[in-house]
């Protein structure tokens, strides 16, 4: 079934706009799109919508049975693992044919009465978008502090609920980040608010709830536009953290949370290049940290009364093989999380240092990490496993006896489905400067790799981020109809350590770019796809890598699907009114230094379109999204659509009720996942 190319494409009106810096001068012809509010650019979004909507409308039974696929897969009445904290068990529970979560507990004993705390599916009633963030119930377990946001601009409104009476009290602060952390008082807490503007997490306040209409008091606020701000309870709730951190450097704060009017303490004061974060056991601080030049980290420990860096002292060294990634404190072990060669470890050791041994996990593309661990004395360490062909597990382990129970598997509500079906790998391609890149890869044990197969290739690089592989019941519907799924852990992550990170970030940025595209020719060249059969996808920065990629090597991919991508680099970073354009200076570079405007200019998506073929593509938009402003995938499209040579289809779909992540419902987010599928279904004839 072939689109309907009979069906003219959207126009829209060129207004060029001058934008001029460095004696350079750039010619926007849709600049104007940026105005959110004018009526022309909300028909024109529509406009495409309605496009996108009609060339696929043969195929809407298609995909509504699809989604249906897709749903019939959750466990819709469903529970997660409960959790233990302070006198409670906590646990999150979904009712079938709904939305959203509940929010439960029961005093003591799993067979204790279940206390509702919030039922989100009745909050959101009335709303095209709901979340609910950062749950933190009181010390003495009478109130409970929570986030709302109704806008997907992660906005939250922070609201407190009286657990005793049901009642929601006084207290409505705006524009916070949905975090807080408690005194131990239960009456005072903490909290984080942002720039209205830029949307910069920027103030920390203290509230009390005994006093809602009062004017909080005004704890820190962080100056610096490149940083930005939080506030969390440690672990053992002993203390109160701020944290100030940008991509490069950071400092933490702390207060004795039973003394929540005096004043925050710095551990250490930031020093360009220096990032660290603490956790506190007894009276000591326990660091990661780069000092010293260590670049995959070290972890390093010093008195809480004296914490400054001159004090420091190594515990666990730097290792230039090893990335230390996070670490877990528990009364009587320690719990390290490090990758070695891409894969996760978790190593464990006593304090005493008579105990040293690591969890036994076997193969080459899985997830392996720590889970919500909130309890302080006790030996049962929780963690999870997912694989490519496995579904996510969550495990207790008691680190004295070294045994290990299942607690959890996720359900796939298949009847036919056996991990044993689906074939895993992890194969490395060789980029053009001879560095290897690792690519985890799975499909169906029946499907023969060849030039015929086809490929969906999926990846990020950026921001050190690594996408680790993991299962995903929705990717069934594409490897049960032949197709093969992989990650391209690209320059840009920290898949292979932190160099793998600074390799791929401000001058050196192109490296995540030609790693994907070389990675793409490797398969191809191994006869594992062809250039017919290839599909590209990424979301955000990833966004950003599909918009280059099509730019510089279009012809190795039958399409390529860009979800909420960051294609307008230069402008964006220009522009510090934006959402988190400060704060990514040091991913990105600074484009008011005309070496990074030169070397952002040289690549930037929307600004190196050029009139060509063009494959496939698939672009998403949230007209709310605070991350990637909507106007920057209209912009490019447009462009796009006036410049392209071929016959290719190119869609643009917005969310107009949703923003970044898309949309809040479990269900609803399904929707965007059969579009995107059967977009490539469709080009691969394989709607049946």
């Amino acid at each position: 079934m072939n689109f309907d190319t009979t069906l003219q494409p959207p126009t829209v009106e060129k207004s060029p706009f001058q934008l001029k810096i460095h004696d350079d001068i750039r010619i926007d012809p849709y600049y104007w799109l940026r105005e959110r509010e004018n009526p022309e650019v909300i028909d024109y979004l529509e406009r495409e919508n309605d496009y996108y909507k009609k060339m696929t409308q043969d195929t809407e039974s298609f995909r509504e049975d699809l989604f249906e696929e897709l749903k019939a897969r959750i466990k819709e009445e469903d529970n997660s693992v409960p959790y233990f904290y302070n006198d409670y068990w906590y646990i999150t529970r979904y009712e079938k044919g709904k939305q959203y979560p509940i929010y439960t507990r029961k005093k003591d004993s799993l067979t204790a009465a279940e206390e509702i705390l919030f039922d989100c599916n009745v909050m959101a009633e009335g709303y095209d978008y709901f979340r609910l963030v950062g749950l933190n119930v009181s010390p003495d377990n009478a109130k409970v502090i929570y986030g709302v946001d109704t806008e997907s601009r992660r906005k939250y409104t922070l609201y407190v609920k009286d657990l005793v009476s049901g009642q929601v009290l006084d207290t409505k602060i705006e524009n916070t980040t949905g975090g807080s952390a408690w005194a131990l008082d239960n009456q005072h807490f903490f909290y984080t608010k942002k720039n209205i503007e830029t949307l910069r997490s920027e103030w920390i306040y203290r509230h009390d709830i005994g006093e809602p209409k009062a004017q909080d008091e005004l704890i820190f606020h962080e100056a610096d536009e490149t940083f930005s701000v939080d506030v969390r309870e440690t672990k053992s709730n002993e203390y109160i953290m701020i944290s100030s951190y940008s991509t490069l450097t950071s400092e933490q704060q702390f207060l004795d949370a039973s003394k929540p009017l005096e004043r925050f303490k710095v551990i250490q004061p930031r020093t360009r290049g220096l990032e660290y974060s603490a956790a506190q056991y007894k009276d000591s601080f326990y660091i990661l940290n780069n000092h010293n030049d260590a670049k995959n980290y070290k972890i390093s420990k010093v008195a809480l009364e004296n914490p400054g860096l001159n004090n420091w002292e190594d515990l666990i060294p730097h290792n230039e093989n090893i990335l230390l990634e996070d670490f877990e404190i528990f009364k009587d072990y320690f719990v390290i999380t490090q990758r070695e060669k891409g894969l996760t470890a978790i190593r464990i050791q006593n304090w005493e240092g008579s105990v040293d041994y690591f969890l036994p996990v076997d193969g080459e593309t899985y997830s392996l990490y720590g889970a919500y661990n909130p309890s302080f004395d006790t030996t049962k360490f929780r963690f999870g496993y997912t694989s490519l062909r496995t579904p996510r597990s969550m495990f207790e382990f008691d680190m004295e006896t070294q045994e290990r129970e299942l607690l959890k598997q996720q359900e796939v509500m298949d009847r036919d489905f056996d991990p044993e079906n689906y074939v895993e790998s992890r194969v490395w391609a060789t980029a053009r400067d001879g560095v290897k890149v690792p690519i985890s890869m799975v499909h169906h044990k029946n499907t023969v790799l060849s030039e015929d197969t086809p490929f969906y290739l999926y990846a990020y690089g950026s921001y050190g981020a690594t996408m680790d592989p993991g299962f995903s019941s929705s990717r069934m519907s594409l490897l049960n109809r032949g197709f093969v799924f992989g990650i391209a852990h690209i320059r840009g992550g920290e898949y292979l350590g932190r160099t793998w990170y600074e390799d791929g970030k401000l001058l050196k940025k192109k490296n995540t770019f030609y790693d994907f595209i070389d990675a793409s020719k490797f398969l191809i060249d191994s006869k594992m796809t062809s250039a017919a059969h290839l599909h590209a996808a990424g979301g955000s920065a990833g966004g950003l890598l599909m918009g280059v990629v099509v730019n510089e090597a279009a012809e190795l991919y039958r399409s390529v699907i860009a979800a909420v991508p960051f294609v307008d680099v230069v402008t964006t970073m220009l522009d510090e009114t934006i959402p988190l354009t400060t704060g990514e200076y040091d991913e990105w570079g600074n484009p008011n230094e005309k070496a990074y405007y030169d070397y952002m200019l040289s690549y930037s998506p929307y600004d190196n379109v050029t009139s060509k073929s063009y494959p496939n593509l698939l672009v998403t938009a949230g007209y709310h999204d605070s991350q990637v402003q909507y106007w920057e995938p209209a912009k490019w499209v447009a462009k796009l659509r006036d410049l392209k040579t071929d016959s290719n289809v190119l869609f643009l779909d917005t969310n107009m009720d949703a923003g970044h992540s898309g949309a809040s419902g479990r269900f609803d987010a399904l929707k965007d996942v059969a579009k995107q599928y059967t977009f490539i279904l469709q080009l691969e004839g394989k709607l049946d």
